[in-house]
């Protein structure tokens, strides 16, 4: 594994943590805009995700290694993740629909906000792709790469988010895919800023006291393919996406949570430094996709819905 670089990590958990006190304090809009209440009828908080965000920023703004347009691109994937996920967050109303609902809302002339997340993240991916593509190739192989590393990022911003569904699960899988990022030639350089604002966070999650939402989870995510688009070489990419979009394929029409809690060695790691599950009735259907995320997990607090809708988390 390359080492990971140690300022940069340091400077990203640190960041993560004083924006997350610094919001608590202060939070945009009031307490009440960016309060949830999970499946225990108790209240968490989504400015994790917001201070996630911020530290990985600040992390990647030093990352070593990097040329400057790999570190803009960093940045840029993560901070518009970070505000197309909140704005879903927070304006988003009623169930989650995955990418066949908004998709098919939208063919009816409905433009819900998960729709509006779906094109901001990709529209990002894009131009951060721009950004990394390899100089001194041809027009064809330039164009494969920038499509193949858009995919990445917006993909990636979307699987993290859809693993969002039980505390530290979505912040474990940005660890693990930062760990097996860190394998490779620069990846340890590119990933060490979201890899450290999610740990410096993960407490928080962990706890039941706060929550990444779709803002968090998004940034993380789109951060994540960032660096694999910096970092592996075009078969590892093509190879990185297929799974992406498989698993993406696959939470359409089966539980996550589900083939979680039935495979020993998943379920043990998703349930590490966790308060023990509150025994529910039958798991719902299908996890929800691009625009789930936080309205699966929680509700606004004081929302009549609260004790139906919040079960996931």
């Amino acid at each position: 594994m390359s080492r990971l670089p140690i300022g940069s990590a340091a400077v990203a958990a640190a960041a993560a943590r004083l924006s997350y006190a610094g919001l608590r304090r202060r939070p945009p809009g009031g307490a009440a805009t960016w309060s949830r209440t999970n499946h225990r009828g108790e209240p968490v908080t989504l400015l994790e995700g917001p201070a996630a965000a911020i530290g990985a920023a600040a992390g990647a703004l030093l990352a070593p290694g990097l040329a400057g347009r790999e570190r803009a691109a960093l940045i840029l994937a993560g901070a518009a993740a970070a505000a197309f996920g909140s704005y879903d967050d927070l304006a988003g109303r009623g169930p989650s629909r995955g990418f066949r609902g908004h998709l098919g809302a939208l063919a009816h002339g409905e433009l819900t906000t998960g729709a509006v997340k779906l094109g901001g993240i990709g529209a990002a991916g894009l131009a951060a792709s721009v950004l990394v593509r390899p100089a001194g190739r041809s027009r064809a192989a330039s164009a494969a790469d920038i499509a193949i590393n858009a995919g990445l990022v917006a993909g990636a911003a979307n699987l993290v988010n859809l693993f969002d569904l039980r505390p530290g699960r979505a912040v474990k899988v940005t660890l693990g895919g930062g760990a097996l990022l860190a394998l490779t030639g620069r990846g340890a350089q590119a990933a060490a800023a979201p890899l450290a604002a999610a740990a410096a966070l993960l407490p928080e999650d962990l706890g039941e006291r706060a929550m990444l939402g779709d803002g968090g989870a998004n940034a993380l995510g789109a951060m994540l393919g960032t660096a694999a688009a910096v970092s592996l070489p075009r078969p590892a990419r093509i190879v990185t996406l297929a799974a992406i979009v498989g698993l993406t394929a696959a939470s359409e029409v089966v539980s996550f949570t589900r083939v979680i809690a039935r495979t020993p060695p998943l379920n043990w790691v998703d349930m590490l430094g966790r308060r023990p599950a509150v025994v529910a009735g039958p798991a719902a259907g299908p996890e929800p996709a691009a625009g789930g995320g936080s309205s699966s997990r929680a509700v606004p607090a004081g929302d009549p819905a609260a004790p139906a809708a919040a079960a996931p988390k």
